[in-house]
C-alpha cells in the first residue's frame, strides 16, 4: 500500500506517530500482534482497508 501511495517509511512513520523501528517490523511481516488504533492509523493515512494490510499466517503451534 505504501508504494501505491508512493509514500515513503519515514513519511508514514511521521504521519501515524509510530517510530520507523516498529513499523519496519510491522511491513516486514515479523510483528506478532498489532493495536487496533496503530491500525486504524495506518488504513487512515493509506485510505486502505485492514485487509489490505494483514494477512493471516496460522502459527507453528496450530500446524
Amino acid at each position: 500500500m505504501m508504494a501505491k501511495r508512493k509514500m515513503s517509511l519515514n513519511e508514514l512513520s511521521a504521519r501515524v506517530d509510530i517510530n520507523i523501528s516498529n513499523l519496519s517490523i510491522l511491513k516486514t511481516g515479523k510483528a506478532k500482534a498489532i493495536r487496533i488504533s496503530t491500525l486504524d492509523a495506518l488504513c487512515r493515512e493509506l485510505d486502505c482497508q485492514p485487509g489490505d494490510l494483514l494477512e493471516y499466517r496460522p502459527s507453528a503451534e496450530s500446524k
